[in-house]
């Protein structure tokens, strides 16, 4: 069954209805974004999310000090470089990795191959921001990848009526949606809970 992140939580009651609805992965972005949150706000939300799901904090060219204090304090799971870090500089960092690229060719993709991570997160280009854009890419483009499925996050305009058919194309481990499930910029139950059940329901290999 695929693994769901819902990204970009702010409040409570959203993260209880993606709790509650199954999700594996909580995102918190700490970037420009009007998703972002402090490092007291992630902490407050933290505490109600059981053991079992992921807390993954979400960065853009952040400092090295900064990463650790928010992956110690929140704390997190994964540190998920959504910026243009070198993969030198992850390996530096030495915590659990998953690095956000942006696909418009194959070289894109290439790229992501020269990277030793724990996941590799396929997104849409961004438009204000690094991601969160609500655009797809073109999928096909990852059929040549070399990188194996079960290190795959898909993400990029994922929502309720396409995710079923994304699963069932690309094959991910992961998927990953933020704007995907809001409503007038906010996050919508509704909307989280229809997609985690189309996303669980989706055919897999």
């Amino acid at each position: 069954m695929t693994f769901v992140k819902i990204c970009g939580l702010k409040d409570p009651e959203h993260v209880q209805t993606a709790v509650d609805a199954g999700a594996n992965l909580i995102g918190f972005v700490f970037a420009p974004s009007k998703r972002e949150v402090t490092i007291e706000q992630a902490q407050a939300l933290a505490k109600h999310i059981p053991e079992n799901v992921k807390k993954v904090g979400v960065f853009v060219n952040a400092e090295a000090s900064f990463l650790k204090e928010v992956y110690e304090k929140v704390p997190l799971d994964y540190i998920q470089y959504h910026g243009d870090e070198t993969n030198a500089f992850i390996q530096q960092i030495g915590l659990p990795a998953i690095k956000a690229f942006s696909i418009r060719s194959q070289e894109n993709v290439a790229t992501a191959a020269s990277y030793d991570v724990d996941y590799y997160l396929f997104d849409a280009p961004g438009t204000d921001y690094r991601g969160g854009s609500g655009h797809t890419f073109d999928w096909s483009l990852l059929e040549q990848s070399n990188i194996p499925r079960e290190k795959v996050i898909l993400a990029g305009g994922l929502n309720p009526s396409n995710i079923a058919e994304a699963i069932q194309l690309v094959q991910p481990f992961g998927v990953d949606v933020s704007s995907g499930v809001e409503r007038d910029g906010v996050k919508n139950h509704a909307l989280i809970q229809s997609f985690l059940q189309a996303a669980k329901g989706a055919k897999t290999q």
